[in-house]
């Protein structure tokens, strides 16, 4: 497992780039899996494309490439947004986060989110050995939600952390917009 949580952070730039409600979605599910919770009662728990477009408006993210529905955001967009929705969880107004970020260099912006998202980067692996035939195989056991757990045999291409992070975070995703209840 990596030592820093910049690595695994830097793995969801591969999703990249994003519209404004897949940015929104995406930055939504990353700070909700760090368990950070609002304390500015002003501040909406989620991003929404909308809050997207203000921000832009407001000079607190970086103009997209595109205009209109056909707007792409990349990495540093939702680095941008990560950091302005944990400020404001930590309880800051939206003109001193604007202050902060004009500050900020881009590694500095990695950092920072990554350090206060390091519970949900960071992988809750439980190894689990099962014998298949005389051989012992090590897997990793990555829980996903409640009753909902992802299995990945340690030799397997797809156990490489910044992997197993990905489709955890898709998992949940995917969980999260879907009504299993009947």
């Amino acid at each position: 497992m990596a030592e820093s949580p910049v690595p695994l952070l830097r793995a969801h730039a591969r999703h990249a780039p994003f519209n404004a409600r897949g940015l929104a979605a995406h930055a939504a599910t990353l700070v909700d899996a760090a368990g950070m919770k609002p304390t500015n009662a002003s501040a909406r728990a989620t991003p929404s494309a909308r809050a997207i477009r203000f921000y832009v408006a407001n000079g607190l993210l970086d103009r997209p490439e595109g205009a209109g529905t056909a707007a792409t955001y990349g990495y540093r967009h939702l680095l941008q947004l990560l950091a302005i929705k944990i400020r404001q969880r930590e309880g800051q107004t939206l003109d001193a986060i604007k202050a902060e970020m004009r500050e900020v260099t881009g590694d500095a912006l990695e950092r920072r989110v990554a350090q206060s998202l390091a519970p949900a980067l960071t992988l809750q692996l439980d190894p689990i050995v099962s014998r298949d035939a005389g051989s012992t195989a090590s897997w990793r056991r990555v829980a996903i939600a409640d009753g909902v757990e992802l299995h990945v045999r340690d030799d397997s291409p797809a156990a490489r952390d910044d992997l197993i992070v990905s489709m955890r975070e898709t998992l949940r995703g995917t969980l999260g917009r879907n009504d299993f209840g009947s």
